[in-house]
């Protein structure tokens, strides 16, 4: 387990719910992944990300998927893909990455309580 932290040390990391609308492979990555587009509604737009998610995912059951990403990171320079958020999933018993997901349908932008 982590360290313990406050509250407000929590509000400091936006995590939003946005819908892939683009998924495409990445071959120049150094671990196979996918890169990404998430469409976080209108505040925050549309964002790039890279996900090493091809294990349990292809592109095509990628697109219209909602998930989970950290929208307030400074962006990450991964090869020629400029990652602009976050996007989160857990390990599995082999350390493939599972996306964190919500389970029902929300709009697109909605911070995380």
């Amino acid at each position: 387990m982590a360290d313990e932290i406050t509250y407000g040390d929590f509000e400091k990391v936006d995590i939003r719910v946005g819908t892939i609308v683009e998924a495409e492979p990445f071959p120049e990555a150094r671990k196979p992944a996918y890169k990404l587009k998430i469409d976080f509604g209108p505040e925050i737009g549309v964002k790039k990300s890279s996900a090493q998610i091809t294990v349990h995912y292809t592109v095509d059951q990628l697109i219209g998927r909602q998930v989970l990403g950290v929208v307030n990171f400074p962006p990450r320079q991964i090869g020629p893909v400029r990652s602009e958020v976050l996007t989160l999933g857990f390990e599995d018993d082999n350390g493939a990455i599972v996306l964190a997901s919500v389970t029902q349908g929300v709009p697109n932008g909605r911070k995380m309580m």
